[in-house]
């Protein structure tokens, strides 16, 4: 192709995108009641400051909805527009990965929302006193917790970035071993820094489950990298 061809594909793939996202988009204002009392629920009840917060409040959470329902769509576009780029193998090898990073994504999201939210609001909520009573916006809380739900679906993705480069021979389970700890310090900045609340106690709701991918991404390096590495660091770590 030349750059106008690539540019016009380009054009066509985000029209496409878009389209998806406008159409999820529509579907989740649908369910609109649906999905916030069901983000609400761990807090029990919230607020609006304001004539148009609640209003607003929606289009973000229906917004959020219409990302997770074109996800797909946007997906598949990427692919058609980078795969033209690739050779047979990495195509076979990317579009294996796709999928399970899929699901490793909305796995992240829904252990958040159902396992890791509730205990986290209910902790926070048990330092109101009686001259202390929490009067939280629905706005606040919404970016709360989507914000935190988002973070858990993109540190699930970290196997799969480990075994993209365990593949590719840059790290193997013996390096990532030796670095376990580098990688407790940068898992408990990372939470520091993706955790909305800037608390202790998110920080380390998030940061127990990344260590245990990270122990789990050990093992998967170890049965995906090639052989030639392995054995090549294995003789290293002898000597």
């Amino acid at each position: 192709m030349t750059l106008i061809e690539h540019l016009e594909e380009l054009r066509r793939r985000l029209l496409i995108s878009i389209a998806a996202f406008l159409v999820g988009m529509i579907v989740g204002w649908l369910f609109v009641d649906r999905v916030l009392g069901a983000l609400i629920r761990p807090i029990g009840h919230v607020v609006f400051l304001a004539p148009t917060e609640a209003f607003f409040v929606r289009l973000k959470v229906a917004a959020l909805a219409g990302v997770f329902v074109s996800l797909p769509v946007v997906l598949v576009q990427i692919w058609l527009f980078v795969s033209v780029g690739l050779t047979r193998t990495e195509r076979r090898y990317t579009l294996s990965l796709l999928p399970v990073s899929l699901v490793l994504f909305v796995a992240g999201a829904l252990f958040a929302f159902f396992a890791i939210l509730p205990v986290g609001v209910r902790f926070l909520l048990s330092y109101q006193t009686p001259d202390l009573v929490p009067m939280i916006s629905v706005a606040a809380y919404t970016s709360f917790a989507t914000a935190f739900v988002l973070a858990f679906g993109l540190v699930f993705q970290l196997p799969i970035v480990i075994l993209f480069l365990a593949r590719l021979g840059i790290v193997t389970s013996q390096s990532l071993a030796a670095w376990r700890r580098y990688a407790v310090l940068g898992i408990a900045v990372a939470s520091a820094v993706l955790t909305p609340g800037g608390d202790l106690f998110s920080m380390v709701l998030m940061a127990a489950p990344t260590y245990l991918l990270y122990e789990a991404s050990i093992w998967i390096a170890r049965f995906v990298a090639p052989k030639s590495v392995e054995r090549q660091q294995s003789a290293l770590g002898s000597e």
